[in-house]
């Protein structure tokens, strides 16, 4: 038996105001693994097949779907940021729930100071050596740091930056001038709550 695709479309068509036709006649199955490009010209329509692929545009003539048990993360040209946060809670966003733990040990921590009794301490003392598994088995310590290092690699703003700020400022200033404009990102998986096909 041959496995199935992870990812499909058919005879699929894009038509933009007025009439222009960007995506025309795409056929397109791929299987687990697989490495695909998308390249084209400005206007060429790569964006839109991504969104498209991703479940963001359903405003299409054809077919396009993705295998049973699969999931599809999608990372957009131009993100919807928050404009009362700064550089550094945006990207904290993309570790939520990791931070979650290590700001749950703080605050369990910081109660220490407060009077109470032996059941109490006892119950504390509990949660906290729960919570520093949990930051052990996932090296949460340095969290601060990874996130700093990420912050670095990727060239981003002073981490106290304002996004309401940024707009164009990031451009492509750290971009070589012939370096290409940024691009949509597209990521196919399998769903942890469903088995893979075989």
């Amino acid at each position: 038996m041959s496995p199935d695709f992870i990812y499909t479309m058919k005879d699929l068509r894009k038509v933009v105001p007025p009439k222009r036709e960007i995506l025309k006649g795409i056929w397109l199955s791929f299987y687990d693994g697989a490495k695909i490009g998308v390249l084209g010209a400005n206007g060429a329509g790569k964006s839109s097949l991504l969104r498209i692929m991703a479940g963001q545009d359903q405003d299409f003539i054809g077919e396009a779907f993705l295998g049973k048990g699969y999931t599809v993360g999608f990372l957009p040209q131009e993100p919807r940021l928050d404009p009362a946060k700064t550089v550094l809670q945006v990207v904290e966003e993309g570790v939520a729930d990791k931070k979650a733990i290590v700001d749950r040990f703080n605050a369990v921590s910081a109660k220490f100071a407060e009077p109470m009794d032996d059941v109490a301490m006892q119950k504390l003392l509990d949660e906290q050596a729960k919570v520093q598994e949990q930051i052990d088995a996932h090296d949460l310590w340095n969290l601060d740091n990874k996130i700093e290092i990420a912050m670095d690699a990727l060239r981003l703003p002073p981490g106290d930056a304002g996004v309401a700020n940024l707009s164009d400022q990031i451009e492509l200033t750290h971009l070589p001038p012939d370096a290409p404009p940024p691009a949509t990102a597209l990521g196919l998986t399998a769903s942890p709550e469903e088995p893979q096909p075989a």
